[in-house]
Order: C-alpha cells, then structure tokens, then sequence
C-alpha cells in the first residue's frame, strides 16, 4: 500500500490534536503538529511566523512519505491554498492523501473548550473565543472525512473516524 497522508483541518479546539494523536498510533504514522512547528520557529528564530510553519512541515512530510511512512498533518489548515498544498505533496511523493475536517458543532461546547484548555505546546498562545470566531476558515469545496465531536466521547469520535478512514482506504475491520 502507498503511504497516507492523513490531512487534518478544523478551528482550534474542535478536537483535531486529540484524534490526530489516536490517527498516529492507529496507523503508524509521522505526527506533524504545524503549532509546535511554528512554535518552535518563534523560540528558535525570533520571527513573526506567517506560512513558514506550513512550509517546513510539507518538507518533513515529503521526507517522511518518501521513505513510505505514513503522515499526520495536524494544522487548522483553514484555507484553501493550504490545503491544496498538503494535496500536492502526498502527489509528489507518491502518497495518497485523506482531508479530514474536524468540528464542534456546538457553540456553547466550542466555547467551553476554548476557554477552558490548557497549551499543549510550550510557550504557545493560545486563541481567544472571538479569535477562534474571527479566524478566517474558508468553506470546503473538496471531498473530506468529516467528523463532529459536540455531544460525543473521544472513543464515539474515534470509532467512527476509524471506520470512514478505513472505508476509505478499502480496510475491512
């Protein structure tokens, strides 16, 4: 089988971390965080980071495919260039590629998790609700796996991304 590039979207807080981090186990995989990424430039390199995070990751990923490992792009990857861009490089390197888009359709539980969680990333800032609300996240016009978290366990939210995954890639469990 061609490795996978496993391409995760959604606003912070949707649960995105949390199911590409079961994605990574369950499918031995590359984890590719964009805020570490872009973290790690802020500390190292003292610069306002813009597109350089999503840049450097699709090199390790390229990397990554290229040796026949499968990948996890965990990114909110909200617009439309970026995520063509991480297309291109499952493409380019002879990798087949899943979108999945992960989102909190309720705004009440959106908003309490926003609020309430805790960096994962060393010296990360971590959004605001009206950022979250004002971040620009354009709508999807490719075909994607999508998951809805509100009102759900992160077992129910996994189990069913398994099983679309696993559709997907023509895995019969």
């Amino acid at each position: 089988m061609k490795p996978v590039l496993f391409i995760f979207s959604g606003l912070p807080a949707s649960g995105k971390s949390t199911l590409s981090k079961l994605i990574v186990k369950e499918y031995n995989a590359v984890y590719l965080r964009i805020d570490t990424i872009e973290q790690g430039l802020r500390d190292l390199c003292h610069f306002d980071v813009q597109g350089e995070g999503y840049r450097l990751s699709y090199r390790i990923a390229a990397d990554n495919l290229k040796l026949g490992l499968n990948v996890v792009a965990d990114s909110c990857n909200p617009i439309n260039l970026t995520r063509r861009e991480w297309e291109e490089v499952a493409e380019e390197n002879g990798a087949s590629y899943l979108n999945i888009e992960v989102l909190c359709s309720d705004t009440d539980e959106h908003k309490q998790r926003v609020e309430t969680r805790t960096a994962e990333v060393e010296g990360l800032n971590l959004p605001t609700w009206q950022d979250v609300r004002n971040r620009e996240y354009h709508l999807w016009e490719e075909e994607r796996i999508t998951i809805d978290t509100a009102n759900k366990s992160v077992d129910q939210c996994f189990a069913e991304l398994k099983n679309k995954i696993n559709r997907c890639l023509g895995i019969i469990s």
